[in-house]
């Protein structure tokens, strides 16, 4: 479900917004004069994204290392792996 406010929300309900956010895991998108303007979201679920498209980033760079005819081992795949899957559960920023 698509969670929209006008902007003038985000003055005047802020604990309310910043709760629904953190709630429901989803942005809140912030319309200015009936526009898109801004999309708010929890810091966890921000890391949580952020930490994902890292992992699709690498796992497309694998995927291009591959039909370039680069092999990885077993073991540097799983390490790789390993790490991603860490980095995502811990919603690491880096």
């Amino acid at each position: 479900m698509m969670n929209i406010k006008p902007s003038a929300a985000i003055r005047k309900n802020y604990n309310d917004i910043s709760a629904l956010c953190k709630s429901t895991g989803e942005p809140v998108f912030l319309t200015k004069n009936g526009e898109g303007d801004l999309v708010v979201m929890d810091l966890e679920t921000f890391a949580r994204r952020k930490s994902m498209l890292r992992l699709r980033e690498k796992l497309l760079q694998s995927e291009a290392d591959i039909l370039n005819g680069r092999v990885h081992t077993v073991e540097e795949t799983a390490a790789a792996m390993r790490h991603a899957i860490a980095e995502v559960a811990d919603g690491k920023w880096e």
